[in-house]
């Protein structure tokens, strides 16, 4: 398939979390870096393992440094976006 991306050799985790979606933001945030990633989830059977799981964003080991501070630089932005907003709001009140 073309949609699927060409990753050798063993694939480091740079990302988990509980939510899919989260995921699928990490992996477009990378995708537009040229950095290729694939979205695993880690499924647990919720009546044997309740709260257990999640998804993992894994890339080629060449670009794990490389993602790991994209991500990192995105989670920084996404904060001080929410301070400014939360700023903004307490001092209108």
């Amino acid at each position: 398939m073309s949609d699927s991306p060409k990753i050798d050799g063993d694939l480091v985790t740079v990302f988990d979390t509980r939510q899919e979606s989260e995921a699928m933001v990490i992996q477009g945030l990378l995708n537009s870096a040229g950095i290729e990633s694939i979205i695993t989830a880690l499924d647990a059977p919720q009546d044997v393992l309740p709260g257990v799981g999640g998804v993992v964003v894994r890339v080629n080991p060449a670009q794990a440094e490389q993602a790991r501070e994209i991500i990192a630089e995105y989670s920084t932005a996404d904060n001080s976006v929410e301070l400014e907003e939360d700023d903004g709001e307490s001092e209108g009140v």
